[in-house]
């Protein structure tokens, strides 16, 4: 950055904690999945979702687990819960289970990622489609802390973000990270990945985020 300005704040620990060496079993994002149509369909079909191979000992065999919910709040059209299936290694010396979370929702965010992209863009975009004629229950307002929390983290350093992007081997993601500048915030970095890529709205977020975690898991966008 050329501007002079004070460097931005560092995110929160939780941002920026990687867990790749320390953690067996984890979250798998399913990145092509960014509706819940499509969730269920391959939630019904159960193999579209299993690995191909336990990312932690590289065995070939993973079955069903459970199946757990998510509780998304606040996003017109999508029920209150949503289940999701998680997968156990069948090697008994390994035992790491992997959850599948569809990329529509965040892994650490009680929303799911169009929500948190409509609250922190200016201007917003457009308003959503009229409702349809049975009656729906307003959602809840987001709360005006949990906004100024989401608004706090993208206005933080993305120095991490900016040198994983850079150490990645892919020219795209290189060239992102020299445009946005080791003194870049986490809002710049969105927005220059969100161009270069094309990303449309209601995914700016989403995108950014599943890439951090395919690169480096445990790191969070926000």
């Amino acid at each position: 950055m050329t501007d002079h300005r004070p460097p931005p704040p560092e995110p929160e620990g939780c941002l920026i904690l990687s867990r790749v060496s320390t953690y067996k079993g984890g979250t798998l994002l399913a990145e092509d999945v960014h509706d819940l149509a499509t969730h269920l369909q391959r939630l019904a079909a159960r193999d579209p979702y299993r690995p191909s191979e336990c990312p932690h000992c590289h065995g070939r065999v993973l079955h069903v687990h459970d199946y757990p919910e998510r509780t998304p709040h606040g996003e017109p059209g999508l029920p209150p819960v949503i289940t999701i299936v998680r997968f156990i290694c069948a090697d008994a010396s390994c035992g790491a289970t992997w959850r599948i979370l569809p990329a529509f929702l965040a892994r650490h965010l009680w929303r799911v990622w169009p929500t948190v992209e409509r609250t922190v863009s200016a201007p917003p975009p457009p308003p959503p489609p009229p409702p349809a004629p049975i009656p729906k229950p307003i959602p809840k307002p987001i709360p005006k802390r949990t906004a100024g929390r989401w608004r706090a983290r993208l206005a933080a350093s993305a120095r991490q973000l900016v040198l994983l992007l850079a150490a990645s081997g892919g020219v795209l993601l290189a060239e992102i990270a020299k445009e946005t500048g080791l003194e870049g915030t986490r809002r710049e970095l969105v927005d220059v990945h969100a161009q270069r890529t094309v990303a449309p709205p209601g995914r700016r977020l989403a995108d950014l985020a599943t890439l951090v975690h395919r690169l480096e898991r445990g790191l969070r966008l926000m």
